[in-house]
């Protein structure tokens, strides 16, 4: 069973403390990381995917593949779902088809996601994170934009796919989360 462990993890930037001795263990399934905006949810994905380097503190189990929904969906705007999907994955995944239908998005849907709403940008970041083989997941707020249906439709897939793996998921709100476990960041 994998499990991330971060011990004393600190982190500034430009003098500021925004992670100050956070210790954690994220085991297998989903747990929410809560804060208001600024108190360090998104650094600490950062951190622990990788793209940044902690001040101080222990970080261990994180050096495993990764797949990640950035706040920023990261689509390229020009191609389709498919396109992206095959972007990312390098085959598209004969379950894509079904995926991208349980999230409300049509996978038969050729026009570049330029034109999708915003909502359905996201839906399909997260699908693409949902689909790559990963050991771990970082979703930092996958629901902005959702409505509650669909919120309650990606909710339910990230149970469903998250499986055995850390799924470690930054938000704000958390409707339909409310019996996983919670990491609190900003608080004393």
């Amino acid at each position: 069973m994998m499990e991330i462990h971060v011990e004393g993890l600190c982190k500034a930037y430009g003098g500021r403390p925004v992670l100050t001795g956070l210790s954690a263990v994220f085991r297998p399934g989903i747990t929410c990381v809560a804060a208001p905006s600024g108190t360090g949810k998104t650094t600490l994905l950062r951190l622990l995917l990788g793209l940044e380097r902690p001040d101080g503190g222990i970080i261990r189990g994180a050096g495993c593949r990764w797949a990640a929904v950035f706040q920023e969906d990261r689509l390229l705007e020009n191609l389709s779902a498919a396109g992206n999907l095959r972007f990312a994955l390098g085959e598209v995944p004969g379950e894509a088809g079904e995926l991208l239908a349980r999230l409300g998005l049509d996978p038969s849907d050729s026009r570049p996601v330029r034109a999708w709403s915003g909502g359905m940008r996201r839906r399909l970041a997260l699908a693409r994170a949902l689909l790559v083989p990963a050991e771990a997941l970082a979703l930092d707020e996958p629901f902005t934009g959702l409505d509650g249906e669909n919120r309650a439709r990606c909710v339910a897939l990230i149970r469903e796919r998250g499986g055995g793996r850390p799924v470690l998921l930054a938000t704000h709100d958390l409707t339909g989360l409310e019996d996983a476990p919670v990491v609190r960041l900003g608080e004393k």
